[in-house]
């Protein structure tokens, strides 16, 4: 039996991100300077593996996720396949 969509992303109202300003997950850059500001939010989040893990499942193509950049997140992806 499948989960539904609202059990799977429980983790979303724990997230430390709640009711931030959505920009800081967005930088212009992928440059590591620019994804700071998200990046510290992400360090002290208590789901940050959940949002991590559901960027990664959608192939999120922008923004911060559970502290990992789109090229960051590339890569754990790469790193992935190679150890499958």
């Amino acid at each position: 039996m499948k989960a539904s969509t609202t059990q799977t992303q429980t983790w979303r109202g724990k997230a430390a991100c709640q009711g931030l300003d959505p920009t800081i997950f967005y930088p212009f850059s992928e440059d590591d300077v620019d994804a700071e500001p998200a990046k510290a939010v992400c360090a002290v989040c208590p789901v940050r593996e959940a949002c991590l893990e559901h960027a990664l499942g959608l192939r999120e193509k922008e923004g911060v996720w559970g502290g990992a950049t789109e090229r960051e997140r590339r890569r754990i992806i790469r790193q992935r396949r190679r150890s499958a």
